[in-house]
């Protein structure tokens, strides 16, 4: 596997959080939640430049995909470590009193968005109101309920999203739903124009995404593999965004060869745009970062909303053993200068 030289500085800005590893590796396996890209280039990056190894893990990183389903690996036990989405699905385990807990946050933000285009006049978080948006099922049944209940958005509006751009660049007056990382690129390629972005997180929707989820079990088991494994990941985010990320893509390009290092370039550069893995509480606690307050305060929009039920015990649902000790923040000084 590709090594590169920001292993050493990992190393050396880590200290002993990142103890040499023992005489053999711990085995894991960590499951994504779609094909190998940039979004997921913390944890190839950490794999890709031995910082899993530095602290006892040797880490195979599963992919997702339209035919993997790698929470049920989760449950079954095949994996130790699985990629969440947003919140909800975490607060539903809870709720279905499936033994599972998030351990860190690796986007501070979740990178859904409305697009419009551009000289029509939707230039604004309002103007969205008066148009039709196209929304795939999962969107209208979750961020799109709180659109409606918060900011009095209407169902009707609602037209299907297949994931295929051809409607919208078909039609200047619609929106569609997107990742802030995929589809705008996908858009300025194919329609050869930049659309307005309208990130959903800076409107209120403060689910933490990409989250690190785990079973009771492991975390009874192996919490040292946990730890290896939520530090390391730190770390190799701060690699992948601000340092080489070299090692990261190529792993990345090989198991995915339709992943243009174009598209990487892009995802990188609106991942730190848009303060996605890094901003807000991450800033002072390092990336990874989680609050009791911000899962209590997403719980009682998903309430409000009608997505949730009340009633969850939703401290249940994550542990905060793991994060907001400053893992990397001096390499992030180091790489940034800040």
């Amino acid at each position: 596997m590709t090594r590169a030289i920001s292993l050493a500085a990992c190393t050396l800005a880590a200290g002993a959080v990142l103890a040499g590893p023992a005489a053999a590796l711990e085995k894991v396996k960590f499951g994504t939640n779609w094909l190998p890209e940039a979004e997921h280039g913390g944890y190839y990056q950490a794999a890709a430049d031995g910082t899993y190894e530095a602290c006892g893990l040797d880490v195979e990183i599963v992919p997702g995909g339209p035919q993997v389903n790698n929470r049920a690996l989760l449950l079954a036990g095949r994996i130790q470590f699985h990629m969440g989405g947003n919140l909800i699905q975490a607060y539903s385990a809870v709720e279905q009193d499936i033994p599972l807990k998030v351990v860190a946050a690796h986007f501070q933000k979740e990178p859904q968005v409305i697009m419009t285009h551009p000289d029509q006049g939707l230039d604004t978080w309002e103007s969205l109101k008066d148009i039709d948006l196209l929304l795939s099922d999962e969107g209208f049944q979750s961020f799109f309920q709180w659109m409606v209940a918060a900011d009095g958005f209407r169902e009707e509006q609602r037209k299907p999203y297949t994931f295929n751009p051809a409607p919208f660049l078909a039609d200047p007056r619609v929106g569609q739903q997107g990742y802030v990382t995929s589809e705008p690129f996908a858009i300025e390629t194919k329609g050869g124009f930049k659309p307005n972005i309208f990130l959903i997180a800076d409107q209120g929707f403060d689910t933490y995404a990409t989250t690190v989820e785990v079973m009771q079990k492991t975390l009874d088991e192996m919490p040292e593999a946990v730890r290896c494994f939520v530090d390391g990941s730190a770390i190799g985010w701060y690699t992948y965004l601000y340092g080489d990320p070299s090692a990261g893509d190529a792993v990345i390009q090989e198991a995915n060869p339709d992943m243009s290092t174009e598209q990487l370039a892009y995802t990188r550069e609106k991942l730190r745009e848009y303060g996605i893995v890094d901003s807000g509480d991450s800033l002072e606690l390092g990336i990874g970062a989680m609050t009791d307050a911000r899962f209590k305060s997403f719980y009682e929009k998903m309430v409000a909303s009608g997505v949730l039920p009340e009633g969850i015990d939703v401290s249940a649902a994550y542990t905060l053993d793991y994060v907001n000790k400053g893992v990397g923040l001096d390499l992030r000084k180091t790489l940034t200068g800040e």
